[in-house]
Parts: C-alpha cells; structure tokens; sequence
C-alpha cells in the first residue's frame, strides 16, 4: 500500500498543539514532521486549516446486535460512528442474548470482524452465576467485565451479593459499572405512579432515575472496589453528588476512573420540555449544576472519559408515555462535535478532549498501538475543521434509527475525514469503501 501523507495540520496529542506533517503507510503512522516530501505513489491530503487528532474511542456503546436489530446492528452504527470521528468502540453485553458466555462473545467478534468499518471489542456481562467464564476471560482479549446493578435491556442485573462480591474480587479485568440503586428508583416510580397513574409528566424522569439512587450504588461500587483493590470504572457518571467519590490526576496512576458522557455537558433537566422522551436515558440528564459541575470535573480529571452512551431506539417507540418510552439516546455521529462545543466555550482545552476521549480510554485499558498520534501506532486519525459549521439534518443520520436529538443544532466545527487503519473510510460525512476494522488488542 502506498500509503497518505497528510499536509499542513495543526496535530494536538499528548497536551500539545504543533504544525506538523504525518506519513501513513501500511495501516500505521510512518513519520511526524515538518515539511515532509510525498514519495512515489502516496496519496496528499491538504490539511491546511484542520485539526490532526487522535480519532475517539468510544468506550460506551450500544449496537443492539444481536437481538435488537430493528433499532442498530454493528454495521449501520459503525458507519455512523466513522463518519463522526469515532474510530474504535466498546460495545456492551445487554444484547438478546446477554453476552455471559465465551462462545457468545465470539459470536459477536465474528460479526463486527465482517461488519464493522470501525476497530471494535466487547465487554463481558456479570450475571449472579458466571463467576466461572469470569474468571477465564483472557486480559489480552477482553477489555472488561460489565456489571449493571439495576436492571437493564436484556435482564442484565447481578442481583445476588455473593456474586457481586465474587465479580470485584476475581475478575481478571477491569471491572465497569452502571450505578443505580434499583430500590430507591422503584419507590419513586411506585410514587410517581400513585400521584399521575399512566401520565407521568418526561421531566419527572431524574426525580425517578434520582441523584440519590446515582450516589448510593456508586458509593458501594467504589466502597467495594477499595476493599478488594479491584480495578474499577464508574461508567456515565450524570450528579455533582457522585464526584466527591472520585479523585483528579493522571489515569494511569488510578485504579479506581470516571466517565461522563456528551449528553450530560449539553442537556439538563430545563430540556425535556423541547426534547422529551427523545432526551429520557439511564441515569438520567439531570440539572443544568450537574452538568456545570462535570464539565469542571472532566477539565481538572476528576473524571478521566468522554464517552458517548450511544443506545438507539425507534422513533416511534421514544415517541411512546413515560412508562412504556424505552431510555437510550442515539449520539455517536455527532457526539465529537457536541463535546467541541464546550472547547469553543472554553470549558475545556482542545487538549485535555483529546486526552479524555481517546488518550485515557487507551490507556485505562491498555489497548496496543490506539489513541495517540505516534509514530508505529495504528492511524486512527480524525481531521476536524473548525471553521466549517454544521446544522444537523435528519437526511445526515446515519444510525439505523433514522433520527437524532441534535436535529436542528449547529455545530461550529465539522468532521473534515477520518481514517482507520490507515484507510480515508470517512470524508465530510461520507462514508467510503473500505476494509473493515480491527479488533482491539489490549497489552496487558
């Protein structure tokens, strides 16, 4: 392969933003430098004016394959996910069926490995009798183990407390967590119900998901954590409240991380009156001091990850009452514009969104050769233009859903291409052909 030289970009990587040239060639990232010359065969890419980041691992998706295919499967959400900057992804195990045993999980590596046009790997799912396939997943395969400890899609819920206990204490990888506390939510929908009946009004939903139930299960997921020395991470952390639990540095110094998503820095509670059932997730967008308290935490890296959470339904169905609205938001294709927002509010540095959506999720898992802009890594690049608004159309979605909760939204930056594996699979929202992904390796 002749490989890409990509001209006059303003690269930012590892907290610095400098003028630079950057040589692919064979999947990889060949040379950095100034003033590079194109060798025979290479393909130019003129980046004057663009930024040269590090393309987002998204480590927090939903795919719905198998089982919910109707909402998303691997590859209409691949293509979404490239097309908006996104070149690796996390799925999660709530799919039908749950993925709780090795034979399952290959399943799913099978598909992707097909499908896929963005690199890819698949948690594990904790149930209360699997401690042993638990026990047996291989470190440099798996990135982790997922625990819902309230109920999710696909009756995900570890329940029993001595499996609880076994998961965090023998689980060979890092432990992630969905924290709510089931009791406390059902007695404030049982509330809820007996004050509205079936008409319970959308912006009652973060009194129902509430801020207590959020502390309280993150509170003995950490509690627990420290007391068996187990590798933890908190995943969509959505109060002021839980932040208190978690402490700023470098991640790689941690054992116990964060992450927040793009819904939480650009919703609040104020926006279910527009948005309604389109904005109803799990935990819930809560109040506009939540969100201004996790923009600061992710700034000071309190909170180490920017993830987005990307859980498709149907129109019609989040278009159903409170009861029978199903919570997930579709939000990867256009969730690196969403958080550059707050880097044109200056809430965040361009550097530090680097570092939390692609340098922290590569080094929290140890994925091999992904998240940086260094020479011999993977070329999972993403060119963002920073003067080319965008205002999102419903005949852009690409998700399979067909619609998104920023219809109507200008983004002040736009996503000029990206590459996987050294392919151009994506240029101003166009997906190309090109081989699919990889799947992710973690050195460890």
């Amino acid at each position: 392969m002749a490989g890409w030289l990509i001209k006059n970009a303003e690269l930012v990587n590892e907290g610095r933003r400098f003028q630079a040239d950057l040589r692919i060639r064979d999947q990889r990232i060949a040379e950095i430098g100034g003033d590079l010359d194109a060798r025979a065969g290479e393909q130019v890419f003129d980046a004057s004016g663009l930024w040269l980041v590090p393309g987002m691992i998204d480590d927090h998706v939903h795919f719905r394959e198998p089982g919910y295919t109707a909402k998303a499967d691997i590859a209409t959400e691949s293509r979404a996910a490239v097309a908006g900057g996104v070149t690796s992804f996390i799925d999660m195990p709530n799919t039908k069926p749950a993925t709780l045993t090795h034979d399952l999980l290959e399943d799913k590596y099978a598909v992707a490995s097909r499908t896929s046009l963005a690199n890819y790997a698949f948690y594990f799912g904790a149930s209360n009798d699997n401690l042993d396939a638990i026990r047996a997943l291989d470190p440099r395969k798996v990135p982790g183990v997922k625990v819902f400890l309230c109920e999710s899609t696909g009756n995900l819920c570890v329940s029993d407390p001595a499996a609880l206990d076994g998961v965090f204490r023998e689980s060979p990888v890092t432990v992630v967590v969905h924290c709510e506390d089931s009791r406390i939510i059902h007695a404030n929908l049982d509330r809820a119900k007996a004050e509205y009946g079936d008409d319970i009004p959308m912006h009652l939903h973060p009194e129902i998901r509430s801020r207590e139930a959020c502390f309280e299960s993150t509170k003995w997921a950490v509690d627990t954590a420290r007391r068996h020395g187990t590798r933890l991470h908190v995943l969509h952390v959505s109060t002021a409240d839980e932040l208190a639990l978690f402490e700023p540095g470098p991640i790689a110094n941690k054992k116990i991380t964060a992450e927040t998503c793009v819904h939480f820095l650009r919703y609040c509670d104020a926006d279910y009156a527009t948005l309604g059932g389109r904005i109803k997730c799990n935990p819930a967008i809560k109040a506009a001091s939540d969100r201004e308290a996790l923009t600061r935490a992710l700034a000071d890296t309190r909170i180490d990850i920017l993830a987005t959470d990307h859980a498709p339904h149907l129109a019609s169905e989040k278009d159903n009452p409170y009861t029978r609205c199903p919570s997930g938001i579709p939000l990867i294709q256009f969730a690196l514009q969403s958080a550059l927002e707050t880097v044109f509010n200056q809430h965040l540095t361009l550097e530090r969104l680097v570092e939390a959506y692609a340098h922290a999720p590569a080094t929290l898992f140890a994925i091999d050769g992904r998240g940086y802009l260094r020479e011999g890594y993977f070329a999972d690049l993403t060119l963002i233009n920073p003067n080319q608004p965008q205002i999102v159309r419903r005949d852009q979605v690409l998700s399979k859903c067909g619609w998104s909760p920023f219809e109507g939204d200008t983004f002040r930056a736009s996503v000029a291409a990206t590459f996987v594996n050294g392919n151009l699979a994506a240029r101003d929202g166009k997906v190309l052909d090109t081989p699919p992904g990889m799947r992710l390796q973690f050195n460890r």
